[in-house]
């Protein structure tokens, strides 16, 4: 009896394991191979745009030269927001707010990239352009407006169902667990190659999952919060949204030159941005690097007041989230397991429509033998 049930069990879950495979495959593909390409974001963007990081040598101007260098660039009514140094080797960014458009909805930015030793312009293009921009799109909202953030959160659940289903079809029916860590369980090559693959991926791959779920819906799991307090709503994506279409003041009262210089005393590290004042938080807000999170100075744009950084809060769940979703700061060992972990479900995926096209094929042979088989023998006429 008990052999029974979990026969039928198995069945059940292979079915699940199955059909969520098949039907979700052309949009499992394309977000396992974005999420694995950005893993190494930075690669790829001074691999596929050299220009932006052809520096000459460290920053050698003062803030409002930069502004200025990047004003000669931008077009009408587009007014410089913010200022962005690299960490090490690397371009000055100035971001720069657009006019706002009738009927537009996330607010594009220009960029501009410059030469940090002298200022020259290396390369312009709005926020919403380029390969890599492509590639996080593709991976966050499948290019869906609207509600492809949440399909793609919907398949994260999805794959983490497939995850422990596959656990359970993995697991030998009789005999010890060592029997599953063996290549020839089946005569298919390509059978071998999803149970072995599904296997040593599992883990990775059921975190990659989850967390890209909690980040789909932070509304949802923001509730898990330690360090929200209760009862307060989670309305960080409406903040985002405000704070994005905010615009810097067109005549500010102070320079970022003297801001920067206000808010010196306060360094922690390297400097690492500046923010103009904007028409919903008239102050500037001067970065500096520290080793969790940067220290942040802001500077009263009327008074030149300054309110010193604010000591480093404890890391939220959901920023463990998004590090250990995207790697950022985890270090090359993690890195390299989570890329591996986006390739894998692509690979998962392929086998798994050829494991299913061929038993449909051995399937149809099979009724065709036995209805061969079923048929009367013709008679003889008399």
């Amino acid at each position: 009896m008990a052999r029974s049930t979990t026969l039928r069990l198995r069945g059940l879950w292979l079915q699940i394991h199955k059909w969520i495979g098949l039907i979700l495959a052309v949009l499992i593909i394309p977000v396992s191979l974005t999420g694995s390409a950005l893993v190494w974001h930075d690669w790829l963007d001074e691999t596929l745009n050299p220009a932006r990081h052809a520096v000459s040598g460290p920053p050698e101007l003062s803030p409002s030269a930069y502004a200025a260098a990047a004003g000669q660039a931008l077009g009408p009514g587009e007014q410089v927001m913010s200022i962005r140094y690299a960490e090490g080797e690397g371009p000055v960014q100035v971001v720069a707010a657009r006019p706002p458009q009738p009927g537009e909805g996330r607010p594009v930015r220009t960029n501009v990239w410059l030469d940090p030793a002298d200022g020259r312009v290396l390369d312009v293009a709005a926020s919403n352009e380029g390969a890599v921009r492509f590639l996080h799109v593709l991976h966050g909202s499948l290019m869906i407006p609207g509600l492809g953030r949440q399909i793609v959160g919907w398949v994260g659940v999805a794959m983490l169902v497939s995850c422990l289903t596959g656990l359970w079809l993995w697991w030998p029916i009789t005999g010890s667990w060592r029997r599953g860590l063996r290549w020839k369980r089946q005569n298919s090559t390509n059978a071998n190659l999803h149970h072995q693959t599904g296997f040593w991926i599992l883990l990775p791959l059921a975190m990659l999952s989850f967390t890209g779920a909690w980040i789909s819906f932070p509304a949802f799991f923001g509730q898990f919060e330690a360090s929200r307090p209760k009862g307060k709503s989670n309305g960080g994506g409406a903040d985002r949204m405000r704070a994005m279409r905010a615009r810097p003041l067109a005549d500010p009262q102070t320079s970022p030159d003297r801001a920067l210089e206000l808010a010196r005393p306060h360094a922690t590290g390297p400097l690492v941005s500046i923010g103009w004042p904007t028409d919903q938080a008239p102050e500037w807000k001067v970065g500096f690097a520290r080793e969790r999170g940067a220290a942040e100075v802001e500077v009263a744009d009327a008074g030149g007041e300054v309110t010193p950084p604010r000591p480093p809060r404890a890391e939220t769940t959901a920023r463990l989230m998004r590090r250990w979703h995207d790697g950022v700061g985890m270090g090359w060992l993690w890195q390299t397991i989570i890329f591996i972990g986006g390739i894998i479900p692509a690979v998962l995926a392929v086998t798994g429509i050829v494991m299913w096209l061929r038993s449909r094929g051995w399937r149809a042979k099979l009724k065709r033998k036995r209805r061969g088989r079923a048929e009367p023998v013709p008679q003889p006429a008399e």
